[in-house]
């Protein structure tokens, strides 16, 4: 029996609170993502110290970035705005810890969200702090009153975008004030919305496995057909996999 590829998967935190102790929490669509997807998911607790982080790296062969709060812009020499509301610090000293060791490591990594955003941050670009301030022109991202608020997608041909969606038109889920702005070197833009905001990112070079979604192909406001993005991905790992052997 062909045992299935091992992906990470990371994780909210909310730190105790009153009453309420510390605890993780996770969508279960990103697991059942995975699972359909042919993955064995792993669900990664926020771990502080580098040789904990490397031994569950040695445990996986890709790591799935969950969506979340706002990255903290101060990390990155930003200044705060005020609309950002920022992960636990938890969580994100875990999770730029992590998508680092990833990257060094060349292991395959999927980005949502902000997961897609640690993504370009760690990788040297940067991010759009506030749309509406930003790109004052772009279509509203973000509808507080409709949690399954879409918008048009425009794929790039000859990407995992592409082979996903293919022609017709194609309609995401938004749920973002945040965006990459300047794209980090070797990654290129995969997808847009039809204001120009950047949709999808992809690594263009054949020695890493990396794809990052601002919009959530796990979320129940997702279509079907987004279920073949983590199709697409688990292959992805499985052939960078097996490269990497090679090698």
């Amino acid at each position: 029996m062909q045992s299935k590829p091992v992906i990470g998967l990371t994780a909210d935190y909310r730190a105790a609170k009153q009453e309420s102790p510390a605890f993780s929490y996770i969508a279960s669509g990103y697991y059942d993502s995975l699972l359909a997807a042919g993955a064995l998911p792993v669900i990664l607790p926020p771990v502080g110290e580098m040789d904990d982080a490397n031994q569950l790296l040695d445990m996986l062969e890709g790591i799935v970035f969950v969506g979340g709060a706002d990255l903290d812009p101060n990390r990155d020499g930003f200044m705060h705005h005020p609309s950002v509301r920022t992960l636990g610090e938890r969580r994100e000293d875990f999770d730029r810890m992590l998508m680092r060791l990833a990257a060094e490591r060349r292991m395959s990594v999927f980005g949502i969200g902000v997961g897609m955003q640690l993504l370009n941050v760690q990788q040297g670009g940067n991010l759009f702090l506030h749309l509406p301030e930003d790109m004052p022109n772009a279509l509203p991202h973000q509808d507080p009153l409709d949690a399954a608020h879409r918008h048009a997608l425009c794929v790039e041909p000859n990407s995992l975008m592409d082979r996903v969606f293919g022609d017709g038109e194609v309609r995401v889920n938004s749920m973002h004030h945040m965006a990459v702005d300047e794209v980090a070197p070797g990654f290129r833009v995969t997808a847009t919305s039809p204001d120009g905001v950047i949709e999808a990112i992809e690594y263009d070079m054949d020695d890493w496995f990396a794809v990052g979604t601002q919009f959530h192909p796990e979320s129940d406001s997702a279509s079907a057909l987004d279920q073949r993005i983590f199709e697409e991905f688990v292959d992805g790992v499985t052939t960078h996999g097996k490269m990497r052997l090679v090698a």
